[in-house]
């Protein structure tokens, strides 16, 4: 009948990740894109879900194509979801890395918002200053990071 793909572990998936790219992984999370990358800002595609990565390197958010019920019905037919991407910000280009988390118990109770992270970067092609803007809804620092 139908062969069954074996699962891949996370571990293997992480594993293969520093294979691949060549650089350690340092933490790691399930994100939401929301401002910042032109590519993205020009069609008007926020609220794209991927993996926010932190690397030895520098920063990645890697978005995977995904489709849901939710996601046809909510998205108009003038914007599409665009194919994997990933966003790659060397090190030496970052200047700050903040996050912003609900501090005040009331507020968090209230009005749940995820931590926004903010990486600001130094643009290449003209070298001004620039940021990207994402929704962390989970992250995993790595314990063994030196």
């Amino acid at each position: 009948m139908f062969a069954k793909k074996p699962e891949k572990s996370p571990e293997d998936f992480w594993r293969e990740y520093e294979e691949k790219t060549g650089e350690k992984v340092l933490s790691r999370g399930l994100g939401k894109y929301i401002s910042g990358w032109d590519e993205f800002d020009k069609k008007k595609q926020n609220s794209i879900w991927g993996l926010i990565i932190t690397t030895s390197g520098g920063f990645r958010f890697h978005h995977f194509p995904q489709r849901s019920i939710f996601d046809a019905l909510t998205t108009f037919a003038a914007t599409e979801t665009p194919k994997e991407k990933t966003i790659f910000i060397p090190q030496d280009k970052i200047t700050a890395i903040d996050e912003f988390k609900e501090t005040k118990w009331w507020k968090k109770i209230f009005s749940f918002s995820p931590p926004r992270i903010v990486i600001k970067y130094t643009d290449d092609a003209d070298g001004t200053e620039k940021q990207l803007v994402f929704e962390a809804e989970y992250t995993h620092r790595n314990p063994n990071n030196q």
